[in-house]
């Protein structure tokens, strides 16, 4: 047994001692070819450099699809063959890979292992922590091919890049409709097996989308988080606020104006022909929904219009 200087921690291995001992010294021996990014690993500094020549040296035995790590290979290869080898100790749910099965056991325990090297904020997992980190040192180590522009998260970064390329990786189960997110197309199919994952923490009510749950929990608690920046009137959905900003941008005398003008217009129609019958229709309309004017919904048609000016030449056409 080997047993490490600083915590008493046991091994069965000279090296994997060691390497646990480079984690309290901090020492990182291995270095990138491409950006001299250190680690304390060389199987992690090879998975690295990867990400710079692009190699993917395993291949999935079922749909010949290629990874850049072997862990990942035999993740994907489990799609295939439905095994799921790790099972929560708390719940017994069962997962394709170790590191999902660990994650998922801290929703249990709520440990927090990953902490930020510059504000001390802990993190349930490893990925997190770094995203977090990179908040401090303005790192940005992902580059698009095509466009050059830089991001901070792989995420973020491949996302982009299918803007440049048009692919949609993720396919729907039931009718093969595709999507360039993954959670795009987990909502999807959503609408064909009826699922409702999320649910309110006050009346149980269920949702397919958790964005959905999260504003619809709002009605309970009554929080209202977006706040105009005119007035610091306080909404509870982001899309009511910026309507809202919206009324603040617009002389508001003027969409007053274009309505009575259309009014105005209509009077001078002659109510005894057909078209006169629907002009004089079209004025009571007027008078009942002069408020309609208000929220860009053309109180003739009922069409939602995007900005005020657009509601303006949409008034116009009617009178033409």
């Amino acid at each position: 047994m080997y047993t490490c200087k600083y915590c008493e921690k046991c091994f069965t291995q000279s090296s994997t001692c060691n390497r646990h001992e480079r984690t309290h010294e901090g020492v990182k021996p291995y270095t990138c070819k491409h950006c001299k990014k250190s680690f304390r690993r060389l199987d992690n500094c090879k998975q690295h450099e990867r990400t710079h020549t692009g190699d993917k040296p395993y291949s999935c035995t079922y749909c010949k699809k290629c990874f850049s790590q072997l862990e990942l290979c035999k993740q994907h290869e489990r799609t295939h063959t439905g095994e799921k080898p790790y099972t929560c100790k708390h719940c017994k749910k069962c997962f394709r890979s170790s590191g999902n099965c660990k994650k998922h056991e801290r929703t249990h325990t709520g440990v927090k292992p990953y902490t930020c090297k510059y504000c001390n904020r802990s993190f349930n997992y490893s990925s997190n922590c770094k995203k977090h980190e990179r908040i401090h040192t303005g790192e940005k180590p992902y580059t698009c091919k095509v466009c050059k522009e830089c991001f901070s998260q792989s995420s973020i970064w491949k996302r982009h890049e299918r803007t440049h390329t048009g692919v949609k990786p993720y396919a729907c189960k039931h009718c093969k409709k595709s999507f360039s997110q993954s959670s795009n197309c987990k909502q999807h199919e959503r609408t064909h097996t009826g699922e409702k994952p999320y649910t309110c923490k006050h009346c149980k009510k269920r949702f397919k989308q958790f964005k959905t749950c999260k504003e619809h929990e709002r009605i309970h608690t009554g929080v209202k988080p977006y706040t105009c920046k005119h007035c610091k009137k306080c909404f509870s959905q982001s899309s009511n606020c910026k309507r809202h900003e919206e009324n603040h941008a617009v002389d508001r005398p003027l969409k007053h104006k274009q309505c009575f003008e259309v009014k105005i217009h209509l009077q001078k129609q002659e109510p005894s022909t057909h078209s006169g019958k629907k002009s004089c229709m079209l004025l009571s309309s007027t008078e009942e929904n002069l408020s309609q004017v208000e929220s860009l919904t053309c109180w003739i048609c009922q069409e939602e219009i995007s900005s005020e000016a657009c509601l303006i030449q949409h008034y116009n056409d009617h009178m033409r």
